[in-house]
């Protein structure tokens, strides 16, 4: 195999020791020659920093907008999704932990520049390319060269993130997503310590910049895991603290733990978990709660918050209703719904295409 060209980082500086340090996520890791930072992905090469999956991935794929998930974001368009390899946090439950915590990088088989990764997104239909399956904070200046790649096609970028991203990084990082769903695992800072390895404040911190500093359309994940985040108390804070710090029109996803990785011996999510967290998050004043990885209708249906009409209705990820105007109003009483809408949904359904560029 050819030596891998080398992909200079954006995010660092040298120490006095000698040392380079990351600045791109809150972990600062510094690292002597030779050395790989926590994410595994980025290693000091040579006194620089160097982001060693630049223009490799670990797959790409068509999907449904909804499967990111983002209801609120060109319903029923198709995205095309790629990631590469690590992960900046060590969640005990990953549902993805194969790729965000691989250690072999020549496991990354796709190879693609930014500009060959727009090209097949046009080629295929899809209305926007999805950073995701791990997290794309760690492979953040592929992102952000790929995401100006796909607007100059007039392709729209989404990240999919556990938000865990340094002030500095996260401006140029978000400036060219058009919409993020970010995963907020827990509302307990016990939880993100021993479960995550990280920090709840840093992710609350990258919620209120996306929502009240930027146009990035934002919606927001939580994995309901059954004995760890589950209680009313903790899912009634989460909800009140969205309701009140990003306001009632932000999307929030409660989805099924299945179990995996680290948490194998946890049971899978019971739907009754899911809709009693809806109805508390509805009650906390949320416009719009759905329940995934599961079969719900009532979960997986927008109302217009003014006439409480149905306004998009989906069979799994299949939009089978669209009453929504292209500036977002309900087509029942014309009241607002928030999100970013098209005159007519996209009718690419639940199908999960593999794409080969290479």
């Amino acid at each position: 195999m050819p030596a891998r060209p080398a992909s200079p980082a954006r995010f660092w500086h040298t120490v006095p020791d000698g040392r380079v340090e990351c600045d791109l996520c809150p972990r600062h890791c510094r690292l002597r020659e030779g050395q790989r930072g926590f994410c595994f992905v980025r290693q000091n090469s040579g006194g620089a920093l160097d982001l060693t999956t630049y223009g490799r991935s670990s797959g790409f794929c068509v999907d449904p907008i909804e499967k990111k998930p983002l209801n609120h974001f060109y319903p029923g368009s198709a995205v095309l999704s790629f990631g590469t390899a690590g992960c900046n946090l060590a969640c005990q439950f990953c549902q993805n932990w194969d790729i965000s915590a691989a250690r072999a990088m020549d496991r990354l088989m796709d190879a693609a520049t930014p500009d060959e990764i727009a090209a097949a997104a046009a080629a295929t239909g899809s209305r926007s390319v999805a950073y995701t399956y791990n997290d794309p904070v760690i492979f953040a200046e592929y992102a952000i060269d790929t995401a100006a790649a796909c607007h100059a096609r007039g392709l729209a970028n989404v990240a999919v993130t556990a938000g865990y991203i340094e002030p500095a990084a996260r401006q140029e990082f978000f400036a060219g997503m058009d919409a993020a769903n970010v995963d907020l695992k827990s509302f307990n800072p016990d939880f993100y310590r021993r479960l995550t390895g990280g920090r709840l404040e840093t992710v609350l911190d990258t919620l209120r910049y996306l929502v009240r500093e930027t146009a990035v359309w934002t919606e927001i994940t939580t994995l309901v895991i059954p004995g760890y985040n589950d209680s009313d108390a903790e899912l009634g804070a989460l909800a009140a603290w969205v309701a009140g710090e990003l306001g009632s029109d932000v999307p929030l996803h409660f989805t099924a733990f299945h179990p995996d990785y680290r948490l194998r011996d946890v049971p899978r999510t019971p739907l009754a978990t899911l809709r009693r967290a809806r109805a508390r998050a509805l009650g906390e004043g949320l416009r719009y709660v759905y329940t995934g990885n599961v079969l719900d209708a009532a979960g997986a249906t927008t109302t217009c918050p003014g006439c409480g009409a149905s306004v998009i209705a989906r069979e799994g990820y299949d939009v089978t209703l669209y009453r929504v105007t292209p500036d977002g109003t309900c087509a029942v009483c014309g009241g607002p719904i928030a999100g970013r809408f098209d005159a007519a949904p996209g009718g690419f359904g639940g199908r999960r295409v593999p794409v080969r560029l290479n």
